[in-house]
């Protein structure tokens, strides 16, 4: 009886995906034919077959909506550091680790082009976008730092002092982000067409070949203080470079090595 019991229950976690993804898909067609602006989220609720408090209970705001699936696809990311091999490069679990979100654009290529077309759009969504991005950098970013070989880095490129370990880290983490933003862009551009693992698989070994060493499989991240993520010891320094969104890949990657060299 136990067994049928348990059976029976609804599935929360699908359950509450399935309500985010209807709320997402409710107020895209909104904002295609209304506009961002002049849509509500009663507009959204109702058109999604909901009451507004339903709403509420799954994103926090408008802009928030048509991101249903990334608070999944993090955990999903982290999993796969958390059960990543002990003899793997970290910098590979961390290119793996991001393909959860690729696949999560992929799974939808219709969805994905039509809200990359509204994030350009509008920029309320293109901040909420980046915000989304910047929590898998600093996930990445924290692993990362909990594998640093400070023996591999000393005296790179001639450089008398090194990358110290946060900075190896982030720069690291944002490597992997950028290479998997050029190529997801690139696909959406093309409408979600062609193989875009492979666009990917060959993005990451740019990222292999500039930043493949300074990190061991052996080193727990245990211990890092929690919440450090990327900032640890150099808390408010940022990394800005500039870089057009069509350059080749290992271009970009020079121009990240040169902004650090010169910082």
């Amino acid at each position: 009886m136990s067994q049928s019991v348990r059976s029976a229950r609804p599935n929360v976690p699908s359950q509450r995906l399935k309500m985010r993804r209807e709320l997402a898909a409710a107020a895209m067609e909104l904002f295609a034919t209304k506009g961002y602006e002049e849509t509500t989220v009663d507009e959204i609720a109702a058109a999604a077959g909901v009451a507004r408090r339903t709403f509420f209970r799954h994103f926090r705001s408008k802009e928030e909506a048509i991101f249903p699936d990334h608070d999944d696809t993090l955990e999903r990311a982290k999993a796969v550091l958390d059960a990543a091999p002990a003899h793997e490069n970290p910098l590979d679990t961390v290119c793996r680790g991001i393909k959860e979100v690729m696949r999560m654009y992929a799974a939808s290529p219709a969805v994905s082009v039509e809200r990359y077309r509204l994030t350009r759009e509008v920029p309320t969504l293109r901040e909420r976008e980046i915000a989304s991005v910047a929590r898998y950098e600093r996930l990445f970013t924290r692993y990362l730092l909990g594998h640093f070989d400070e023996s591999a880095v000393t005296h790179r490129d001639g450089d008398e002092d090194g990358l110290d370990e946060p900075l190896l880290a982030e720069v690291a983490a944002s490597a992997v982000v950028t290479a998997h933003n050029h190529v997801l862009r690139r696909w959406l551009r093309a409408g979600g067409q062609g193989d875009v693992e492979a666009q990917l698989d060959r993005a990451f070994a740019t990222v292999r070949r500039t930043f493949g060493t300074g990190f061991v499989a052996s080193r727990a991240a245990a211990d890092l203080p929690a919440g450090t993520g990327g900032q640890a010891g150099r808390e408010g320094e940022v990394l800005v470079t500039v870089a057009r969104t069509d350059a080749p890949l290992d271009q970009v990657m020079r121009t990240i090595e040169e902004a650090l060299r010169r910082g």
